[in-house]
């Protein structure tokens, strides 16, 4: 009868661990759909602007004049890396989900 307790205490254990993993890779998926949503209204407002039109990118307490095909190839240049990592934190999120649904059976 312990030892069976033991085991039951263990599963409960390793689910709310993979409850908390869980928790934490939705909250970077979160994250990460909102810095997307705003590279995306950073990459539109670029598309609106003309060829000659003066963008400054903030460097510390600086604003430093950026050439706008430099400033369009670094915003497409994060939209990339991010949504890579989304697709990332999704495996993991599937993963762990796959694993709670097997501590279940």
């Amino acid at each position: 009868m312990a030892e069976q307790q033991q085991r039951l205490q263990a599963l409960t254990e390793e689910y709310q661990k993979l409850q908390t993993d869980l928790q934490t890779s939705i909250s970077s998926r979160q994250k990460l759909e909102s810095q997307q949503q705003e590279n995306k209204s950073v990459q539109k407002e670029f598309s609106a602007l003309s060829s000659d039109s003066n963008i400054y990118k903030l460097v510390g307490p600086v604003l430093l004049k950026q050439d706008k095909t430099e400033a369009v190839m670094a915003v497409d240049g994060r939209l990339e890396f991010i949504e890579k990592e989304i697709k990332r934190v999704e495996q993991a999120i599937k993963d762990v989900q796959d694993k709670s649904d097997g501590l279940k059976m």
